[in-house]
């Protein structure tokens, strides 16, 4: 439970930190927002920073990343003999099986919905809820597939979501805690938290709240083909099964997508790797003997790629190069000063304080927030936002990011552009978003809007792991 990889310096492990430097300079440049990076390499951390106000020990939503800790479980069950990946995923299910009576539907067996193939031409998620909006695997498999199984590949919730429930039903556990022994406990990964449906059922689609740490040890242990610390604890043969193209995706259009896919992993022009949306990644580089986990927010998940295959992929050196302690240091140095940009405002407004203190602003559109107040407290500022299913508090950060940790986590900074206009950034600290606040004196109107829009649909006050965590 206690495990940490032991640290080591870039150069110890023939890593060149001046690569690292200019793959930080290459995402700025790019303006793709990282939170975290760690880069392994034969076992050894060699570079590791959080842009604050994110922070080492805190979870992070993984979203499509999940998905490779869904496939671990599935890989665990099959080893203890609860499932076959040949077995027809209707027979986990008997009570649907006699009105599944399409052919396709019923070949659709395990080991195509672990691979993205259950012969469905699109994603399926809102077509299984229409049909069936209590039970996600009878809507599934009563919307028969066009292409028989196993000859078409789609990137399809409820391909995962199925393989999940088939473990949680067969091991009459959640996910996180059918885990927890089995995979969480060896490799020390801490509490973490998984969303669940109106079933009871973690998603295994997506999420999963971990941190950045439990991310490189999920590839480490791949990368050792399923050993840790001297111990199999998952098999070689589903290692290797996972992480080999089990179905060709030629037409997907960026070249990082089309590489072919496992069993909920994705192959890559190098190594292969578990990644989600807005650029959470698990990236296993078997040449090169290292992983690479990153958490972000950003719509260019290719350019992320693009940027790690320029710069990190040769910082990865096989020569004994003479080691360069100037360069680890600086790069170590950079490493612990990240910071997200926060908006460019003075810290109070230059008049009119008592205009601002305790007035509300009311936000025109409908979202996430109602009403944004703004009060003046000892400490300086504190933003209010009402929203449907409540209030959150945060102290406005005027020189860096301040944080709240009840009801859910939270960061804000902010300040005035102008006497008459006040902007302010709120992260939900243990995803990857962020609102962008701005209140206009004249008129009292607020406007507020996502910089990355949240995939799960889940009001602010649920935007939090301690919701379903239990693990």
């Amino acid at each position: 439970m206690s495990f940490r990889f032991p640290r080591s310096t870039p150069s110890e492990q023939q890593v060149d930190a001046g690569r690292v430097q200019a793959f930080l300079d290459a995402v700025e440049a790019a303006d793709i927002e990282l939170h975290s990076l760690m880069l392994v390499r034969r076992g050894s951390v060699v570079a590791e920073g959080w842009w604050a106000p994110y922070s080492a020990d805190r979870v992070h939503l993984l979203y499509s990343l999940s998905k490779s800790f869904a496939s671990t479980a599935a890989g665990l069950a099959a080893a203890e003999g609860l499932l076959d990946l040949d077995d027809p995923l209707v027979s986990h299910f008997p009570e649907f099986d006699a009105e599944i009576t399409d052919p396709g539907s019923r070949a659709i067996r395990l080991r195509h919905v672990a691979a993205m193939a259950s012969g469905h031409r699109q994603e399926m998620i809102e077509q299984a809820l229409r049909v069936d909006p209590d039970e996600p695997v009878r809507g599934f498999l009563l919307s028969p597939p066009e292409a028989e199984p196993g000859s078409v590949f789609a990137y399809n919730q409820p391909c995962t979501y199925s393989l999940a429930a088939v473990v949680q039903r067969r091991t009459g556990m959640r996910l996180t805690e059918y885990l927890r022994p089995r995979l969480f406990e060896p490799l020390g990964i801490g509490e973490v938290g998984w969303l669940r449906d109106g079933t009871g059922r973690e998603l295994g689609f997506s999420g999963l709240h971990a941190r950045t740490e439990d991310i490189a040890k999920l590839g480490q242990l791949y990368l050792q083909g399923g050993v840790w610390q001297g111990a199999q604890l998952l098999p070689a043969e589903w290692v290797q099964a996972a992480t080999r193209s089990q179905v060709a995706n030629p037409d997907e259009p960026n070249p990082d997508w089309r590489q072919g896919y496992g069993f909920q992993f994705w192959m890559s022009r190098h190594g292969y790797r578990g990644d989600g949306a807005y650029g959470q990644f698990c990236l296993v580089l078997p040449e090169q003997e290292a992983v690479v986990a990153i958490t972000a927010a950003t719509g260019d998940m290719q350019g992320l790629l693009d940027a790690a295959w320029a710069e990190l992929l040769p910082a990865f050196r096989t020569t004994d190069d003479r080691p360069d302690p100037a360069a680890d240091e600086q790069l170590g140095e950079r490493l612990r000063s990240l910071s997200l940009p926060r908006p460019a405002a003075a810290p109070a407004p230059g008049a009119g304080r008592e205009e601002w203190t305790g007035r509300s602003f009311v936000v025109g559109e409908p979202g996430p927030v109602e009403a944004v107040r703004i009060v003046g407290v000892e400490a300086g500022w504190q933003l209010e936002l009402a929203t449907p299913t409540g209030a959150l508090t945060v102290p406005i950060g005027a020189d860096g990011w301040t944080t709240a940790e009840q009801p859910v986590p939270l960061a804000c900074a902010g300040g005035w552009p102008a006497d008459d206009l006040f902007r302010a950034d709120v992260i939900m600290l243990e995803t990857p978003h962020r609102l962008t606040i701005t209140c206009r004196l004249a008129d009292g109107s607020a406007e507020v809007g996502w910089r990355e829009h949240p995939l799960h649909g889940l009001p602010l006050t649920d935007m939090h792991s301690g919701l379903f965590s239990g693990s």
